[in-house]
């Protein structure tokens, strides 16, 4: 019934509606969104293709090479090489060697102010503590922080003997240099109470922050050598590192040297 009343003339437009509007100006806002979303994906491609250019050109120049920053001659990712369990406890370590190094800086700073304040040793301290940083520094990586890293890169025995030995030489320097014995290029406890006795107080202060440093670094390297002597010594013995098979530890260490040559030391292979 509802088909014969209905007006066949009526519009079927609502009289809200301007008949002369372009109905693509509707469509303009939904053009707007994908030309933005299309310029924000443009953007990140091109800023990884920048990361991918940077990353062959330092590949190009230095390798896989990324330590140190400034001048990359190994390879150091703790996160990539590391097993997750032991990533905590090589990061804590590699962090000790930092504030090692740091103490370096300020002991030969310190140093100079023991010379400017009229130390009668003071020239020999500071060539001592010079010395100090430009040794020190590279062998402790070498001796005692590399290899704890290697070993739970590589699993060979040989690393843990090394660290063990040498790091346990780096705790008694710790001691000696916090002691800060005249001549002896450190500007220890020593050193520092007699800055304060005779009214030096810019040398004293340095000579704190050094025996601060020195201090820090040499407790958390015992607390990780004697409480984490555990870990690290669990983690040989479970990987079936042991004295008997020192002999092994040491043909294989040989043979990857004899392969690899120096590299071998900085490598996974």
């Amino acid at each position: 019934m509802s088909e014969f009343t209905e007006n066949p003339f009526a519009s079927s437009h609502s009289l809200d509606t301007n008949p002369f509007d372009d109905p693509s100006s509707k469509q303009v806002p939904q053009h707007d969104a994908r030309f933005e979303d299309i310029s924000r994906r443009e953007q990140d491609l091109e800023r990884r293709e920048r990361e991918l250019n940077q990353r062959a050109e330092h590949i190009r120049t230095h390798g896989r090479n990324n330590w140190p920053p400034f001048y990359p001659l190994i390879y150091h990712a703790i996160s990539e090489e590391i097993p997750e369990a032991s990533r905590p406890l090589i990061t804590r370590l590699y962090q000790l060697w930092l504030v090692l190094l740091g103490t370096l800086i300020l002991n030969m700073v310190a140093c100079i102010s023991l010379l400017i304040a009229g130390s009668s040793d003071g020239g020999k301290d500071l060539g001592g503590s010079i010395g100090y940083m430009f040794i020190i520094a590279p062998l402790s990586f070498l001796l005692w922080y590399r290899p704890i890293y290697n070993g739970y890169m590589k699993e060979q025995a040989l690393y843990y003997y090394f660290y063990f030995f040498f790091g346990g030489f780096h705790l008694l320097f710790s001691v000696y240099m916090i002691i800060g014995i005249p001549s002896t290029g450190s500007a220890g406890l020593i050193q520092t109470i007699q800055m304060y006795a005779q009214g030096h107080w810019a040398a004293g202060i340095l000579g704190t922050i050094a025996t601060v440093g020195w201090t820090v670094q040499g407790l958390g390297n015992a607390f990780y050598y004697r409480q984490g002597h555990l870990q690290i010594w669990n983690h040989h013995s479970a990987a079936g590192h042991t004295m008997d098979k020192g002999a092994d530890a040491i043909l294989q260490a040989k043979a990857e040297l004899a392969s690899h040559g120096a590299k071998a030391y900085f490598t996974r292979g």
